[in-house]
């Protein structure tokens, strides 16, 4: 095979990779809503059909690792495509563990049961799904368009996330506890919250593989312009 067409191989496999990414943090997307579903209708059932879609979200993630050691192994890649393939590795094991975690809210759905949840933590709770759902959207958006300012929009979006995790505490917290049952209710809600809020901070971290893909910078290093103390307040 000529030198060209085996670069135009090579390319068109990364073109696959990267269609199988967004495909992959699709599922997980879908996974995030129909989660929050069974979490609020109190779907018994349907915490069976999450965990079976975390089992697909795990083979899919598994194939396209080995896809990507593949290319890695084999086509000596230049230093912008070796970005590609190394952001694709870890972004594909962020979604694994938003996969894993829509596991545990569902089965969340099973721990409450079969107790209502009170309508100021039931809205928050649907709010977090949604907000968990849209960062998911905006990073696989980023990566499909190398938008490193798509990726940059996380970092705003993930305090809304925060801002309705203090939220649910104080609803949970203000609502008492009488019993013991009450408590451990109180406590599954909270984690409950706090898995949402770890999908939240995976989606940030998919963006930050992005912004590095595109532009090399190393997540976590401050820039050389950044004054001596210029951490945000």
């Amino acid at each position: 095979m000529a030198l060209a067409d085996t670069r135009r191989t090579y390319h068109e496999q990364l073109d696959d990779l990267r269609r199988d990414v967004v495909r992959l943090a699709g599922m997980a997307t879908e996974s995030i809503a129909r989660g929050t579903r069974v979490l609020l209708d109190a779907d018994l059932t349907g915490v069976d059909t999450v965990i079976a879609e975390d089992a697909r979200i795990d083979e899919l993630t598994h194939a396209i690792e080995e896809h990507t050691y593949e290319l890695l192994a084999t086509q000596q890649p230049m230093a912008s495509d070796l970005r590609v393939l190394v952001s694709t590795l870890r972004n594909i094991h962020e979604i694994e563990r938003i996969g894993d975690l829509m596991v545990n809210i569902a089965k969340g759905a099973r721990r409450l049961y079969p107790r209502q949840l009170a309508p100021q933590v039931r809205g928050i709770l649907e709010r977090m799904g949604d907000q968990a759902g849209a960062q998911l959207r905006v990073a696989a958006d980023a990566f499909v368009d190398s938008d490193p300012a798509k990726a940059a929009a996380l970092d705003d979006m993930d305090d809304v996330m925060d801002d309705l995790q203090k939220d649910l505490f104080r609803a949970i917290f203000s609502s008492g506890a009488a019993d013991e049952g009450e408590v451990q209710r109180a406590v599954q809600t909270s984690l409950i919250g706090r898995y949402y809020e770890r999908i939240a901070d995976h989606a940030v971290n998919f963006g930050e593989r992005v912004r590095f893909m595109v532009t090399g910078e190393i997540p976590g290093l401050r820039s050389d312009a950044e004054p001596d103390g210029g951490a945000a307040q």
